[in-house]
């Protein structure tokens, strides 16, 4: 194979973290994809600049071409013999992402910043295996984790005729708007791991975008270390982590808009949101939990008005009453308040909602409380149950068709036994 050589920065090795797996280190000797900056470039490689049009970037991007919130990636066609992609130096220090070629199952690397990543050889699974040979493939690349991020400096092709090709954009969308929960906090994966991906995701040809956060509020208030709450902070790029104070800062003013009139509206949008401000740590009341969700459905509406909003209860965890477990419910009278808010001008005389948008959907009795992790978040196979309930659904009240019919969606969750006889 021949040596890369990019005009970029020294590469850095990649920064391994330790995931544990039921108080078990789990193995994640995944392959250093990183490759060494040689001083003389070689002609044969073509690089395009992260702004060329070939490119697609899912979930939301900044104008530095950073990515923010929950599971982003970016996605294009190509034909060629080697893709390599260089990070700019807002990279996260060892951020793992998941890429695949087509519909090939998911491999997972860590990148960090200034670094160059040979991602696709003729080694690579799926490389080539599209009929006729040398046609159209497809290369995906979603950062698994909701705090750390990507920066994308270039992208490299060689061989053959050395392209990118744009691909066409599926034409159903989604917006998923949550918290910790959604975001996939202490999931084995965390992003690509949560029921928010395995819901949209599982749905297929849908494009969608994970807007959430751990610890944020829905009421604009300081959360768990979040400076603002969704009802400020859905309407721009970046998510309230550490690394968005560092390069935006917390003036609210200087934190760049998302451009909604840039991109697709959402079909249907879906919102889980309030654990956090249902916490006595937090002190947000009743009145204000209820005023900021219906401001929230107010600011989606006004940008997506065919918007269909799916409104989530709160299962808040699962407590021991007597010899079994009960499911709790925050803000339950509130959440449902809400929904008859926004629907009741909308039913005819036999109770009948005839043009409504907002929809009421019961957690209650999808999870278990084993479905609950020790720390106080779903399990993988709880975002599993969840994302179920929620596809078929979606399915039923909007006649969405589940259209994923092959490839894998929630990479290292198969668990079974292969021994017969015990």
């Amino acid at each position: 194979m021949r040596f890369l050589s990019f005009a970029t920065a020294s590469c850095i090795s990649a920064v391994t973290a330790t995931i544990l797996q039921n108080g078990q280190i789990r193995p994640n000797n995944y392959p250093d994809t990183t490759v060494s900056t040689i001083s003389s470039y070689n002609s044969s490689w073509q690089t395009y600049a992260p702004s060329a049009p070939e490119i697609s970037y899912k979930g939301r991007w900044d104008d530095k071409y950073i990515s923010w919130w929950s599971a982003p990636g970016l996605k294009f066609g190509f034909q060629a013999q080697q893709i390599a992609i260089s990070f700019g130096n807002y990279t996260s220090d060892g951020v793992l992402i998941a890429y695949r070629i087509d519909g090939q199952d998911w491999m997972l690397t860590n990148v960090t910043a200034n670094s160059t990543h040979l991602l696709v050889t003729p080694s690579t699974a799926g490389f080539n295996l599209t009929t006729p040979q040398g046609a159209l493939q497809s290369l995906e690349l979603r950062v698994t984790n909701w705090a750390y991020g990507v920066q994308i400096n270039c992208i490299h092709v060689s061989g053959g005729p050395a392209r990118l090709v744009k691909v066409p954009e599926y034409t159903r969308t989604m917006e998923l708007i949550g918290d910790s929960l959604s975001a996939g906090q202490y999931a084995t994966l965390e992003g690509i791991s949560s029921y928010s991906w395995g819901l949209m995701y599982g749905l297929g040809d849908v494009e969608f975008s994970i807007t959430a956060y751990p610890g944020i509020c829905l009421h604009d208030s300081r959360c768990y270390g979040n400076l603002h709450g969704q009802t400020l902070q859905w309407l721009k790029i970046p998510d309230t982590s550490g690394r968005a104070l560092d390069i935006y800062g917390s003036d609210p003013a200087g934190i760049p808009d998302w451009n909604f009139t840039a991109h697709a509206a959402a079909d249907i949008t879906v919102i889980n949101i309030g654990t956090n401000d249902n916490n006595t740590a937090n002190n947000i009341t009743s009145a204000e939990y209820y005023t900021s969700y219906i401001q929230l459905i107010d600011e989606i509406h006004a940008r997506w008005p065919k918007s269909q909003i799916v409104v989530l209860s709160l299962w808040s965890g699962f407590s021991q009453v007597g010899n079994t477990w009960a499911q709790g419910a925050g803000f339950l009278d509130e959440i449902q308040n809400v929904v008859k808010h926004f629907n009741n001008g909308s039913l005819n005389q036999r109770g009948e909602c005839t043009s409504c948008f907002v929809y009421y959907f019961n957690t209650t009795g999808i999870l278990e409380h084993n479905d609950i992790g020790p720390q106080y978040h779903p399990t993988d196979v709880g975002h599993v149950k969840l994302a179920s309930h929620l596809m078929m659904y979606v399915k039923l009240v909007f006649g969405w068709d589940l259209r994923q019919t092959g490839p894998e969606v929630q990479h290292d969750t198969l668990y079974w036994n292969d021994q017969s006889s015990y």
